[in-house]
């Protein structure tokens, strides 16, 4: 066993120049079958034996081949615990919708929610209502609910093919969208230039106030106004995260041209507006990953080589942390961007090559990437791991789930970029590791979330025969039919008695370090679930699961022109 700080990898062979291009917005179209018309010649009996002798053979040399050639259609359908789990996590995000219910919502027991949020005198964001509501309670945040969507869109892009062979494309996308138009009414979208941003719905505190954290009711039942929160200057990570949520969306969307131009303008003013609140904190400020997190996705979907070159700078790598190393390094999840940066700029490296001055620290997120890689696995001393084989990505801080999910969807993803590159593997150190290693380590997390764990406990709500029935969570603790108080809905958080509305497709915090799990409500730490780890979960899910084309090399890079890697103007000197 060694630790992955140690090691010091290798570089990998890229393909061709005429590889990478051929990958580069060409979709494979199918060729037209030729007809062929057979006119009628002369009544020669030996040319008619001759050609149905002709016919025969060739038929059966077509229907052999057909037997034993390989066939460019979708895999069969099959009932892997994968493609089971993903339409139950998402409908989680259903259950979470705040405001007016679409029509074709699928959770009974949810009804239209806070349709006043924003919407009183004076207020100059009347149009609040809608999004979702983060976690158990009440409270819509605008940073979980960027990371949750730009996640959703995330695994879209790289697996639509899936989605759509489950039939859950449409479903996934009319989410992403509900959380995107939330996202766009919480600043002033139409202008150019923002200086405040919408960050929170809702109160937390322990205020006697009636607020989110004090008082346990049904959303439909709050009856008090909600406060929120404007930010001004000290939210650059929040910007920048909205920023990569819309941005992301925006490739997804790119067959609806007016929402997809709404998404990138929006985009570009929120990155703008976190550049410019960044300049005036201080460098220790831990939002520098969140820029380069957004900066990557401005790129890939306006192409516009100037974010490029700003997230290929030295120094904006350094601030956000990828030369430290530390105990969080590889810990990819709401609260650090920097892991799934490092694996999208090294899958633009191996597919496009970006040449100089780029290419200089895409090969270093390259190699660091292949390090995050290391750590994954059980072979090397940089993550603990639970005896059932959970890994410990937060050393054994509470919700260990969510930072496990996540990283069985960039194993998976990796393992994909490497099989599509021609690549068999990559090194830790002078160990070559081949990328089945990698999907082997994502099932292993997948599966212990589904319940194969000393529990034999399913994480995810309504999946198999044993799950939590006591999540953490308002909606579902109490009665549809019941309306209490601020106060009356205390006596339901407390009970011990399983929650009367089933929250399916939860993920829960899960276990501890010990593997132990305590289905207690009023303990969230164990029971509650959140946007932004069921948004990791879903992307793992439908990452392994089987069916469809596999992953997109194209659609990510479908605003990137091959020649448009010419350095950037320099800016005019002040």
């Amino acid at each position: 066993m060694r630790e992955i700080q140690e090691l010091e990898l290798a570089s990998l062979t890229q393909p061709s120049p005429q590889m990478k291009a051929s990958w580069v917005r060409k979709p494979t179209i199918a060729k037209k079958k030729k007809k062929f018309f057979v006119a009628c010649i002369a009544r020669n009996k030996k040319f008619f034996l001759w050609l149905g002798g002709v016919l025969t053979v060739s038929s059966i040399i077509a229907i052999t081949l057909s037997k034993t050639l390989p066939h460019h259609h979708d895999t069969p359908l099959t009932q892997d615990n994968s493609t089971i789990a993903l339409p139950m996590a998402l409908k989680f995000f259903n259950a979470q919708i705040s405001g007016k219910l679409p029509e074709n919502n699928n959770v009974s027991w949810r009804g239209n929610s806070c349709l006043n949020d924003g919407n009183f005198p004076g207020s100059l964001y009347p149009h609040l209502a809608g999004g979702y509501y983060d976690a158990g309670g009440s409270i819509k945040s605008t940073f979980a609910t960027s990371f949750s969507m730009t996640m959703l869109s995330w695994s879209v892009i790289e697996y639509g093919s899936k989605y759509q062979h489950v039939g859950e494309l449409n479903h996934v996308k009319g989410l992403i969208k509900w959380g995107t138009d939330y996202l766009l009414n919480t600043f002033t979208s139409s202008s150019d230039t923002v200086f405040e941003m919408v960050s929170q719905i809702g109160r937390s505190g322990r205020s006697k106030i009636p607020n989110e954290s004090y008082c346990w009711m049904r959303p439909e039942d709050i009856n008090y106004k909600r406060d929120f929160a404007v930010c001004y200057t000290d939210c650059p990570h929040i910007a920048a995260g909205m920023a990569a949520a819309l941005a992301s969306a925006s490739i997804i969307f790119s067959d609806v041209a007016e929402y997809s131009a709404t998404l990138i303008h929006s985009a570009k003013t929120m990155y703008t507006f976190a550049e410019a609140m960044s300049t005036k904190l201080k460098g220790s400020d831990p939002h520098w990953d969140e820029l380069i997190w957004s900066g990557t996705w401005m790129y890939f979907a306006t192409g516009d080589i100037t974010y490029l070159a700003k997230v290929t700078s030295h120094d904006l790598a350094n601030r956000a942390g990828a030369f430290s190393h530390g105990p969080r390094y590889g810990v990819f999840g709401w609260d650090n961007k920097l892991a799934g940066t490092q694996l999208l700029l090294t899958r633009l490296r191996l597919f496009l090559g970006p040449p100089f001055p780029y290419e200089d620290m895409l090969s270093i997120f390259h190699k660091q990437t292949n390090i995050v890689m290391c750590s994954y696995l059980p072979y090397y001393t940089k993550f603990n791991r639970t005896k059932g084989g959970l890994i410990l990505l937060n050393h054994g801080d509470p919700e260990p789930l969510q930072y496990a999910a996540n990283a069985a969807f960039l194993a998976t993803l990796y393992s994909d970029y490497l099989d599509a590159s021609d690549t068999p593997g990559w090194y830790c150190g002078s160990n070559f590791f081949k990328t089945q290693v990698l999907r082997d380590f994502a099932t292993s997390q997948v599966d212990y979330i589904l319940g194969k764990n000393p529990q034999n406990l399913s994480y995810l709500v309504g999946f198999g025969q044993k799950y939590p029935k006591h999540v953490h969570h308002m909606g579902a603790s109490i009665p549809k039919n019941k309306k209490v108080t601020c106060e009356g809905g205390w006596k339901w958080k407390e009970s011990t008695k399983e929650n009367p509305n089933t929250i399916e497709g939860a993920m829960v915090a899960g276990p501890d370090k010990n593997d132990a799990f305590h289905d207690v409500r009023v303990n969230y730490n164990y029971t509650q679930a959140t946007l932004v780890g069921n948004a990791g979960l879903v992307a793992a899910l439908v990452a392994s699961s089987r069916g469809g084309r596999g992953f997109d090399k194209n659609t990510i890079f479908s605003a990137i022109t091959p020649t448009s890697f010419a350095p950037p103007s320099p800016e005019p000197e002040t």
